[in-house]
């Protein structure tokens, strides 16, 4: 009686840990976490507000162009209403940072700016595809497609401490020789 409690014992061990090894495409189930299809991702989708007329039409906001809708969902602020918060009340740009947005324009702008940097962008990365082999395994070129466009920092330190002025301090530069 003892040894076929025994032998059941380790066949149920056994049972339990070949089961533990099932795999789909050598991934577990439980473990997949990226969508199994083309179909849409439940998780990313937020149903509207219902739709409702509003008492008076005349205090409705303009509508803009990528602007928000009234039926459109915001999560954080519901949170912050269901934590018992209040909801800060966001109007243009804050009072702290209105100095700050107008000496940044002061030599005026490009109203179109993201996609004209878009476009140059884009004919950037046309004429700097990659090689072949980076293209077949999908491998990312940025690095190397802008490197010659990166900021030398230390450079740039040295050129406004030789100008003569206050720099915080930066720590040393990595020459990739280990002192011993």
């Amino acid at each position: 009686m003892r040894k076929s409690r025994m032998v059941l014992a380790i066949a149920g061990v056994a049972l339990l840990a070949l089961s533990a090894c099932g795999a789909n495409k050598g991934v577990p189930r439980l473990m997949n976490l990226h969508s199994s299809g083309d179909g849409p991702d439940e998780f990313a989708l937020l149903p509207p507000k219902a739709l409702s007329l509003p008492e008076d039409l005349t205090v409705l906001p303009d509508p803009t162009p990528g602007g928000e809708n009234l039926t459109d969902q915001h999560p954080m602020n519901d949170a912050i209403v269901a934590l018992g918060g209040k909801v800060p009340e966001v109007t243009g740009i804050p009072a702290a940072d209105a100095g700050l947005v107008r000496y940044a324009g002061r030599a005026g702008g490009i109203p179109d700016i993201r996609a004209s940097l878009a476009a140059d962008d884009l004919e950037w990365r046309k004429k700097h595809k990659g090689k072949f082999l980076e293209r077949a395994f999908s491998l990312t070129t940025y690095f190397d497609a802008y490197k010659d466009m990166w900021l030398d920092t230390y450079a740039e330190l040295q050129r406004w401490r030789d100008a003569g002025l206050s720099t915080p301090s930066a720590p040393p530069e990595d020459t990739g020789k280990e002192k011993k």
